[in-house]
């Protein structure tokens, strides 16, 4: 036995596996004396527990004698493999793997090196070093081009520090359901392509006009872009009062970008109710 494979059963099971895998990946391997591959399976698991010092626990329950949580995790044939991470399942396989991809299992679950440089990226610009962030962040990106985490983080701080169209690269040719980030994304860069209009006016031309729509449009693209969110959605809703049809219905599909920015909430809520009412 070693520090990172070890003999779980029910009495210990939520201490080794759900609160272990809170704070790093815990890969449960449910084995039976009788089964033959889990004798071929079980020494790659230790041997590569071992070679990953430590990244993640490796957790060997005997299914025969716990049938119990066998039972709890849908286990239908052995050797079966489950990965926990935040007291969760979040991956498995069935059966003998070879050791390779074993291993591709193991580096799916297992921070690699661009996620401690992602990681080391968050707390740089928590603590307002945004320079410092983003060189990690490129760093982070020469390690592995296709990371998806470190391409939305740095289009995240490029979007703070107004680079409109650096963010734009970034994230062009993610689709929205890549990643919840996304969505939340695109609407932030559609708020910023006001930039270059003034708030005072646009307010003083829409006291002027009440139905100067056109001007109502940018000053609310102007107050989310600010973060003054509900004086935005105000006017967005004003818009859709006044005229549904205008460009399109942009009033009613521009709130909707918001509530994608916001993510959900109080607030939100709130809003789609006055939407609602003004609808139906």
């Amino acid at each position: 036995m070693s520090d990172h494979a070890l003999d779980v059963g029910l009495a210990d099971f939520a201490q080794h596996v759900l609160e272990e895998s809170k704070q790093r990946p815990v890969v449960v391997d449910f084995w039976a004396p009788w089964c033959g591959p889990c004798k071929s399976l079980k020494p790659i698991l230790e041997k590569l527990a071992a070679e990953y010092g430590g990244k993640f626990l490796l957790a060997k329950i005997n299914s025969d004698d716990n049938q119990e949580l066998a039972a709890r995790y849908g286990v239908r044939g052995i050797p079966s493999v489950k990965a926990f991470v935040d007291g969760a399942p979040v991956d498995e396989f069935s059966g003998a793997l070879p050791e390779g991809e074993v291993r591709a299992f193991l580096d799916r679950l297992v921070p690699g090196p661009a996620d401690e440089l992602r990681a080391q990226a968050v707390e740089l610009r928590a603590a307002g070093d945004m320079p410092a962030a983003l060189q990690k962040l490129v760093d982070a990106s020469r390690v592995d081009p296709n990371h998806l985490g470190v391409r939305l983080d740095a289009a995240e701080i490029m979007l703070d520090l107004g680079e409109a169209d650096e963010a734009r690269r970034l994230i062009g040719s993610v689709s929205d359901d890549a990643d919840p980030r996304v969505p939340q994304l695109k609407a932030r860069l559609q708020f910023m392509g006001a930039a270059g209009e003034d708030v005072a006016a646009l307010t003083a031309q829409v006291g002027a006009n009440e139905n100067d729509l056109a001007a109502r449009l940018k000053l609310a693209n102007l107050l989310v872009g600010a973060g003054q969110y509900e004086a935005g959605m105000d006017q967005l809703l004003e818009i859709v009062r006044r005229d549904r049809g205008f460009e399109d219905d942009i009033g009613r599909k521009t709130l909707l970008s918001v509530f994608d920015l916001l993510g959900g909430g109080e607030l939100v809520s709130r809003y789609r109710r006055r939407l609602s009412s003004l609808l139906y």
